[in-house]
């Protein structure tokens, strides 16, 4: 189940992926979070510098899809800014909207990416839709809606023990209880 939730690069903003980068990474098809991804939630527009850098994604041939929760409306008008189709209401987690945008691209999961900024719903897609994932901080996380917001605090928990486990912290140890037993794991 770690493995699902488990993103396989982080970084600060979407502009530390420059289409250099991304190809020395084998990947040439992109699929878009949109709202504290590539935008401020509450704001119509990206910020300029994001802007740039779809543009320059487009320029160097990458295919790109915005997929996101949001209803159609919205988003639909945020992809005619940007001029990216999109997927809407795509169901995140479940990886029925990356497969859906990758047919739509046709492109292949091998060569693709999602790159979002919520462990439960971006990254948890893509590992479930077989594609790279790449996890962004959040931009202005305050501005999201109540149900967004609920689950940060225990993805930030779960970062920090992903980070501790990968600097080569203590072994941590979980019990749950099921109707079939106590069972017992220990992580590294």
């Amino acid at each position: 189940m770690i493995r699902f939730l488990t993103p396989q690069l982080r970084v600060e903003t979407v502009l530390e992926l420059g289409p250099d980068r991304l190809r020395a990474m084998g990947l040439d098809a992109l699929l878009l979070d949109v709202d504290g991804t590539l935008k401020r939630y509450r704001r119509q527009r990206p910020a300029p510098a994001v802007a740039a850098w779809i543009e320059s994604l487009r320029t160097a041939g990458f295919k790109l899809c915005l997929l996101s929760n949001g209803r159609g409306r919205r988003i639909g008008q945020f992809a005619r800014q940007v001029e990216i189709p999109a997927v809407c209401r795509a169901c995140k987690p479940l990886p029925y909207g990356c497969r859906r945008a990758m047919r739509m691209l046709g492109a292949a999961a091998n060569r693709t990416a999602i790159i979002g900024d919520q462990v439960f719903a971006d990254v948890m897609a893509g590992r479930l839709a077989g594609v790279f994932t790449i996890l962004v901080r959040p931009i202005h996380p305050e501005e999201e809606p109540w149900f967004t917001r609920l689950k940060r605090p225990l993805e930030s928990r779960f970062l920090r023990w992903l980070a501790q486990r990968e600097a080569g912290g203590a072994q941590k140890s979980i019990f749950l209880r099921s109707p079939f037993g106590v069972r017992h794991w220990t992580f590294r």
